[in-house]
């Protein structure tokens, strides 16, 4: 620990990537219980269209804040120099990699995660994806000592959440990363007071939120209704949830916002159309689809998609 007028404050080294990371990270930063020793993310990759090299969110905040930066491929790699840091906390939120032994173990006061689910529930790569694809009403904040079995350590912290009707994969990341931002803040806090306590998992509760493949996006027509628009929602924005309304052969769709509705005829049909955009058929209901995105183009809404594709009743759609 470093002394900061009459407190110690703890050397972290932070582990994050994404969003939720940056927010965590951005807390760290303002406690007055916490320095940030060291920050490791990911390698640049190529993103969009010309497949240009693109930070993630974590190297870009710390990069600009003028932190120590290390982009490993693997973990190891940094083993000697995080040593030489010598750091007393270590945090990880978003990260996406599994952490060896050798730098789990290297802070004195070990290594926490900041995980968004209600542990033990929905451990895992897509917590978040996967509660709204399973129509959950509540999820939260956990924050736990990070142990060789994934997300399976003793519970320090944790903060529910309810997730709303209207919640997709990105506004419920938004909020968990703002709720993470202030829960890691109380946690630094009862570390440098040394205050912190931990409870066992119940690990017959365990549940897993595995990552996604671009084929669980496609959509299943003989599903229910309200699966569909579930996963619509935890999809978002990959790989998304997409059809053929054309075929197999034909280009593919993309729904990024839908609603179930009161009709009912073959799965894959279409059953409805109006103002809001076609409706069709389920397994159980139908979902109409509100906003959508044809391969290559823009997200538009279900009536300009059905105004430009000339989109009919009884049309089957795969």
């Amino acid at each position: 620990m470093t002394q900061s007028g009459e407190t110690d404050r703890l050397r972290v080294v932070f582990w994050g990537a994404g969003r939720l990371g940056r927010a965590v990270l951005q807390s760290i930063l303002k406690s007055k219980a916490a320095e940030v020793a060291a920050v490791v993310t990911k390698p640049d990759k190529p993103a969009g269209r010309h497949r240009k090299l693109r930070a993630c969110p974590v190297k870009e905040f710390a990069t600009a804040s003028r932190l120590e930066v290390f982009t490993p491929r693997n973990p190891c790699e940094i083993e000697e120099q995080l040593r030489r840091i010598g750091p007393d906390l270590g945090v990880v939120a978003d990260y996406g990699s599994y952490l060896p032994a050798a730098v789990v173990e290297l802070p004195h006061l070990g290594t926490i995660n900041v995980h968004p689910s209600l542990l033990p529930r929905y451990r895992g790569a897509a917590p978040v994806q996967w509660a709204l694809a399973n129509g959950e009403k509540e999820t939260g904040i956990s924050i736990l000592f990070v142990t060789p079995e994934m997300d399976a350590g003793d519970i320090i912290l944790q903060e529910r959440m309810p997730i709303d009707d209207d919640d997709d994969a990105v506004s419920l990341s938004e909020k968990l990363a703002h709720q993470a931002a202030g829960a890691i803040e109380r946690v630094l806090n009862d570390f440098a007071r040394g205050k912190v306590a931990a409870v066992p998992q119940d690990h017959s509760k365990a549940t897993f939120a595995p990552r996604l493949t671009k084929e669980q996006g496609r959509i299943d027509w003989r599903r229910p209704a309200i699966e569909i628009r579930n996963r619509i929602r935890g999809f978002q924005p990959w790989p998304g949830c997409y059809c053929y309304p054309h075929g197999p052969r034909g280009p593919l769709l993309h729904i990024r916002s839908a609603a179930v509705v009161p009709f009912s005829g073959a799965p894959g049909e279409v059953v409805d159309i109006n103002r809001e955009g076609p409706a069709i058929a389920a397994g159980e209901g139908a979902v109409r689809l509100l906003k959508v995105q044809p391969a290559g183009r823009r997200v538009m809404t279900g009536w300009e998609y059905v105004l430009g594709h000339h989109v009919a009743k009884g049309d089957r759609w795969e």
